[in-house]
């Protein structure tokens, strides 16, 4: 009969299952796990800190709309507010911004000051979307501008959004096309007296022009932050699980 082999002793076997680990190896994955921690804290505290941006925020657009009148009013204070006015448009201050596209298509962003009624201050509005000519990039598009004065409601926003910038800007006149354009430039090319900021026109305040008023969402990279948070704490456990699997594949060598 053959003879079976004799089962392997407690002891054998604990012997086959040791771990064992080499100093420099523990050094580093400390190292690397601190590190992995300490990021990954960081990241979720940005995290934390532009969520309770984005719940001001949107408090902010919940509240009653604010009167705009002829004070001029500071642009943090009233930044993502909806706001009031009742103005007439300057006819011959429009400009356009360029390089817009809306839903895949190319257009520019129309933008108007407003004289608020009984005062001599203007705000900045961004009136709408359009697109733009397809063959003659320099072609304006037909627009309707209401004359006399109207009521509208709005966002309030620090500005319309910087582009990179390449090549020369044109020069800051009536209808012109621009890629960037800050209130004070508009300010001290029209001698106008501007509040410091814009508003974007909201949708339910149509003024029969035909521009699109689906303004795009301020994005605070809150997913972002979430992302990298979850990539450093998953880079610590990494470094954890190959400090212990390589000990135990020593202590079977």
């Amino acid at each position: 009969m053959p003879i079976e082999p004799a089962p392997a002793s407690t002891a054998e076997v604990r012997k086959g299952r040791r771990f064992r680990w080499r100093p420099a190896a523990l050094i580093a994955t400390v190292l690397v796990v601190a590190l992995g921690i300490a990021l990954g804290q960081w990241q979720t505290r940005r995290g934390d800190q532009k969520q309770a941006i984005a719940n001001e925020l949107a408090q902010r657009e919940a509240e009653a709309p604010v009167a705009l009148g002829a004070a001029l009013q500071p642009a943090a204070a009233l930044e993502y507010r909806r706001v009031r006015i009742n103005g007439a448009f300057a006819q011959g201050w429009t400009v356009y911004l360029d390089n817009r596209p809306y839903n895949g298509v190319a257009g520019f962003y129309v933008l108007t000051p407003m004289r608020i009624d009984n005062s001599d201050v203007y705000v900045l509005v961004a009136r709408g979307w359009t697109p733009r000519d397809s063959v003659d990039r320099s072609k304006l598009p037909a627009l309707k501008t209401p004359s006399g004065s109207i009521a509208l409601e709005g966002v309030v926003r620090l500005g319309p959004g910087h582009l990179m910038q390449l090549g020369q800007q044109a020069p800051l006149q009536p209808d012109a096309i621009l890629q960037n354009l800050e209130v004070a430039d508009l300010a001290a090319a029209s001698k106008l007296r501007l509040q410091p900021f814009i508003v974007e026109q909201s949708r339910s305040s149509d003024t029969g022009d035909g521009l699109v008023r689906d303004w795009p969402q301020p994005s605070l990279g809150i997913e972002m932050h979430r992302g990298y948070a979850f990539q450093w704490y998953a880079l610590s456990a990494m470094a954890v699980l190959f400090f212990v699997i390589t000990g135990f594949r020593r202590g079977k060598k």
